[in-house]
């Protein structure tokens, strides 16, 4: 493994403690960053009372290291395997160990259930948490986790529309926000998977949260230098629809305000010449990530 020793089952294990720890107590130095930047510019007082009341919950869940929301969330973690890395053991479960000891030591509230009968299985059960592996180049291997709460997660939507049919995708992904109104616990980030199949694009939409808050400002600059013409449009269509979700006036919590999103990301992939698959998951202003690389 390139320098030092070899990445074990334990280091796995513990690593997604730690990640967990992180990711449920700190939010991302971005999303910070975007809701102070929202509560400058909101105009309504009930809203910039209520984001002053994020801002304090997420310096005290730093500082007492507790959890930012009571909602712990599902667990999904994107791994990223590089194809030089050799492991010999079961990574899912190396992970789904972590886990259950994350559960205790966080602690997360025991979320998972089976879907019939409602019989609780903490946070680790079939299909939970959800794992999706890549191969990537490298000799490393990258974790990240992202806390899914119900509350944003219940309103996201899913439709297959027709290829003729690409002037309505603002449309689906403004319904999707209108209608989740303040279910979500805004201000929300959207994530947008245009294509793919039926679940590529929801994969793709989730994927779109793991994105940085401002990292959509790269389509600026494509734009400016005239180069990265996909990215100058990207970025254009994100602001768009950004712009229209905002002038929605749902705001802080569903009560009126000027920031209803924090940002709109949107990740694609070639489809079927008859689909156009279009996905929308949205995400609570706790937009909570973190990520770790071991090896290497």
């Amino acid at each position: 493994m390139g320098v030092g020793r070899d990445i074990t089952y334990e280091d796995v294990a513990q690593s997604v403690v730690d990640l967990l720890l992180r990711a449920e107590t700190r939010l991302p130095d971005d999303v910070t960053a975007a809701l102070t930047d929202a509560h400058g510019r909101e105009t309504d007082p009930t809203a910039r009372a209520q984001i002053e009341a994020i801002l304090e919950n997420i310096e005290l869940a730093a500082m007492r290291k507790v959890p930012i929301c009571q909602d712990t969330g599902i667990l999904i973690f994107f791994v990223e395997i590089g194809r030089d890395c050799t492991i010999n053991f079961d990574i899912k479960e190396a992970i789904r160990d972590g886990v259950a000891k994350a559960t205790e030591i966080v602690p997360l509230r025991p979320n998972a259930v089976h879907p019939i009968n409602r019989e609780p299985s903490g946070n680790v059960g079939i299909g939970l948490p959800d794992i999706i592996l890549d191969i990537n180049k490298g000799d490393r291997i990258r974790i990240t986790v992202m806390p899914k709460g119900a509350g944003s997660e219940n309103v996201s939507r899913l439709t297959m529309l027709n290829p003729s049919q690409v002037a309505d995708i603002k449309r689906f992904v403004l319904e999707a926000v209108a209608d989740a109104g303040g279910k979500p616990c805004p201000p929300i980030v959207v994530g947008v998977g245009i294509g793919g199949s039926f679940d590529k694009a929801a994969r793709l939409a989730k994927k779109a949260l793991l994105r940085e808050i401002y990292d959509n400002a790269s389509g600026v600059d494509a734009c400016v230098n005239g180069s990265a013409v996909d990215a100058c449009i990207m970025g254009e269509f994100e602001r768009e629809i950004l712009d229209a979700i905002n002038s929605l006036g749902i705001g802080t919590m569903g009560l009126g305000g000027d920031i209803t999103a924090l940002a709109v990301h949107v990740e694609y992939a070639h489809c079927h010449t008859a689909s156009l698959p279009v996905a929308v998951n949205i995400q609570c202003w706790a937009n909570r990530r973190a990520s770790v690389e071991l090896g290497g």
